[in-house]
Order: structure tokens, then sequence, then C-alpha cells
């Protein structure tokens, strides 16, 4: 059965669901249908973790085929929700377009008959005037109808109101400021603290910068060790030090070759999206680790992103690549399986992930009752790279799955659950050293958000969330244990 502590986590994270589902309905009920649709697409997308972690605490197990038939069921209906959500959101963009063309026309009367020149207010702009000009000459009532100019860092912020769809509006805005100052200026679509659009305009020499040398040649240091720390992470799991026993490591090569094979799969998937979508990508700085002989890398873009959709692209595939690979080799392995394979493993140890473990007693059966398991070296691999791949999913920050958070859901809710993680790795740090790392990697190094898309307001849409659900979905199972209790039931262990 469940322990008193393992109860009062479960417990506490369904009280917080259901606490967090309360509180977007009071504030989804004032805006009425919109409101509601968009807070039962929030309903939909957390029921099946409700239910698999309300039925966890109960002692009632959903494998793992009945976790995926709840998670194609939840996309089903959130699509289906966002485009009940759309359809009712059309309605009332017109009326709020047609309100705003009849109070727009009205101030424009009135001031023409008080002989006001219809210019912007603008005070101590660090843009040349002439550039401002032509700048101002973008703006229009069908596309973002400016009011007040604000000096921004080294160029400005125009309030107003948006007069069309965000993404249309943003593609019209930068192609007509692209023909009066080329490659001079970039146009950024975000929202203020107020929730409202603004256009913000920087000058281009604000873009990322390539990697210098020293950078290039600091990301070739990190590959050289993350390919001694992957060697020396089989040397361990052979039962020897590498660094002691150096000759011995033609024996490392094949486990620490599938190690760096996932790695790879990973950064591959990185780059094949940022190229269909023309954009640049730093070289990986691997993170090497001697407990699995890498956690991953850290990428940079290096080219401004149009969008969220493409932040989500890339960011996603990375984890996409690296986990089929991974999870196709844990599979193989499992099945290839046999007494007299090269490893064998305590049965406590398929406890230690609920989809590891839920997928051993699919394929494995009953010789996970045996105290020593043998399995075949993929195993270990495919074991490994998952969990490389979940750690990479942790939404914070600039990891995967902090860029894939912010992706779906903005800045706001992006900075909130950055801060979230770090506050549950700090606690689970007690008992797992790991955490502790990866709590200190995301304060130093990747706290911060991605930088803006040049268009922030416009989201991806309901497939590529559902998506981001799974993938953060299969983070937690990965990386979540068994209880003993449980596993018990299943069949994992004596």
């Amino acid at each position: 059965m469940f322990t008193s502590s393992e109860t009062g986590i479960v417990a506490t994270i369904l009280l917080v669901a259901v606490a967090i589902l309360g509180w977007g309905f009071s504030r989804a009920k004032p805006y009425g249908k919109l409101g509601i649709l968009a807070w039962l697409q929030s309903v939909v997308l957390m029921a099946p973790w409700l239910l698999f972690f309300g039925l966890f605490a109960a002692g009632i197990y959903i494998n793992i085929v009945g976790i995926l038939l709840l998670l194609v069921v939840s996309a089903g209906i959130y699509i289906y929700l966002g485009r009940q959500l759309r359809a009712a959101g059309q309605d009332a963009i017109i009326k709020q377009r047609a309100t705003e063309r009849i109070a727009s026309e009205s101030a424009q009367e009135e001031k023409a008959a008080a002989q006001e020149p219809p210019q912007l207010q603008v005070t101590m702009l660090p843009i040349p005037e002439e550039d401002l000009t032509a700048i101002k000459g973008i703006f229009g009532i069908d596309t973002f109808f400016a009011t007040e100019t604000i000096a921004y860092q080294e160029g400005a912020i125009f309030k107003g109101n948006l007069r069309g769809e965000a993404e249309e509006v943003h593609n019209r805005l930068t192609a007509s400021l692209q023909e009066r100052l080329g490659d001079k200026y970039r146009l950024y679509l975000v929202e203020n603290t107020d929730g409202r659009p603004v256009v913000i305009v920087l000058p281009s020499r604000n873009d990322p910068r390539p990697m210098t040398t020293g950078q290039k040649v600091f990301a070739v240091i990190l590959l050289v060790a993350t390919i001694a720390t992957s060697m020396e992470a089989t040397g361990i799991l052979l039962n020897f030090d590498l660094f002691s026993e150096p000759g011995r490591f033609p024996e490392t090569l094949p486990i620490a070759g599938g190690l760096f094979t996932i790695l790879i799969a990973h950064e591959i998937g990185h780059w094949i999206l940022a190229r269909r979508h023309q954009i640049r990508l730093s070289l990986p700085y691997f993170l090497p680790a001697v407990q699995v002989g890498s956690f991953g890398a850290i990428t940079r873009f290096e080219s401004l992103l149009p969008n969220r959709k493409v932040l989500f692209d890339i960011s996603l595939a990375g984890p996409a690549f690296g986990g089929i690979v991974s999870l196709l080799m844990l599979v193989t392995g499992l099945l290839l399986s046999h007494p007299g394979s090269l490893f064998q493993l305590p049965n406590e140890f398929f406890q230690g992930s609920i989809l590891v473990g839920s997928l051993a007693r699919v394929i494995l059966g009953s010789a996970l009752q045996s105290p020593l398991v043998d399995i075949h070296p993929l195993v270990i691999i495919g074991w490994l790279g998952l969990v490389i791949t979940a750690i990479n999913l942790m939404p914070a920050g600039q990891l995967d799955g902090g860029r894939i958070v912010q992706a779906i859901y903005g800045r706001k809710t992006a900075g909130r659950v950055t801060v979230a993680t770090i506050i549950l790795l700090g606690i689970v740090s007690f008992g797992n050293p790991i955490a502790l790392y990866w709590a200190i990697v995301i304060v130093f190094l990747q706290r911060d958000l991605e930088r803006p898309s040049l268009n922030e307001i416009s989201e991806p849409d309901d497939a590529r969330a559902a998506l981001g659900l799974l993938a953060l979905f299969l983070m937690i199972a990965t990386l979540i244990p068994l209880s003993p209790g449980l596993a018990g039931r299943l069949g994992i262990g004596g």
C-alpha cells in the first residue's frame, strides 16, 4: 500500500490542480461564453492527469494503453472545443472591430474639427525623426491604429488598437516597414502589462549574434568532455572505472555510442525544424555528467523567431526525435532480453519510472518478480535516453519544456511555471542530488525565458497544444517512480 508521505504528495497534486481549475473558472466566468469555453479546454487538458493521479492515490493503476487512450480522447475534445471557441470568437471580434472603427472615426472627426493634426504623442525618442516618420506611416485604421508613442530602449513602443488578425497584421506591418526602411528595424507585436497589443520597433543591431570563436571552442571542449563522461558512465555500468583502466575503453564503445546516438538525434531534431523555418541555431553546449553520460545540451537561437508556432516546433522536435529513438531502443532491448543477457538488474530498478516499469511489465511479464532481471544493453541505453529527454522537458526557462510552455501559454505563465519548477526541484533535492544539480543549472544558466518572438500574440494551434501536453505528461511518467505497493500489485518485485 502507499505510505503516508506518498499519499500526501499525490493528494497535494490533486488539490493544487483542483484549486487551479477553480481559480480559472472564477476568472473565466466574467468573459461569458468565450471564457467558459477556454476554461473547459483547460479542464479537458488536465482531466487525464487528474484521473490518473486520483486513481493512483486510490491504488488503481491505469496501464500505458489506457493512458494513451485518455490522452487521445482528451486531445480530440480539446480540438473540438477550440473550433467552438474560434467560431464564438469571430463574432466577438467582428463586433469589437465595428465598435472600434466607429470610435476611431468619431475621434478623428473631433480632432479635425478642433484643427488638431492627427499625430502621435512623441517625446525624446532615440529613433531619428525621418525614420520615425516612415515608421508612423506603416500604421493604418485597418491594421494597427496607433495612438501613442513611448521611448523604449533604442526604439519605441506604439500603443493603439489592433484592427485585424494578429498574424496578418504583423506580416503587413513588417512588409511595409521593410519597404520603407529596409532591414534597419525589427517590428514586434506583443502584449503589454495590461494584456493589450502593442507594437515595438527596435534597431536590427539588437538581433542575436552568432557564436564567437571562443564560444565555438568551448562547445567543442564540452563535446569532448561529454564523450569522456559517456564512456566513464558505461564503464561504471560494466563494473570498472575507465579513468583508472583506460585500456578497457573499447568495451565502453557500444553503449556509449548508443547513448551518444540519442544525444545526436535530439540535436538533429532541433536542426531539421530550425532549417525548415529558416532559423539559425548555435552549436550545442553539451552538459557532461558521470551519472548518465550527459544531461543533454543547451542550444541558443541565433535568429529572431517569427512567432510562437516556430518556437514550439523547434523546441518539441529535439525531445521528439531523441525520445522516439530512446523508446525504440528500450522496447527493442526488452524484446531481446532473455536469461543470460549481459546485464542483471535488481527488480527494484523497474520501480524507478512509471513509464519504463509499465513497458517492462507488459513485455517481460513474470520475469520482473525475480530478484535479478536479465536485460539486454539496449534497455539501459533507452532508459538513460528517456531520462535525459525527460530532464530536458522540465518546464523551466530555456529548457525545451520551458520553451514549449512559453509557446503554448505565453511568457507570463512560463515565468510562473519556471519558478514553480525551481521550487519543486529544491524540495526534491533533499532526497535526490540530481534535482539539486538541475535547480542550480536552471537558476544560473537557463532561468531566463526565451526572447519574445516577432509576433508574440498569435498562439499555436490546438494540435500543437495537445502534443505539448502529451510531451509533458510523458516527462512526468518517466521521472515519477512507482510506489512499492503499486509495483507489487503490478508484479514488479517479489
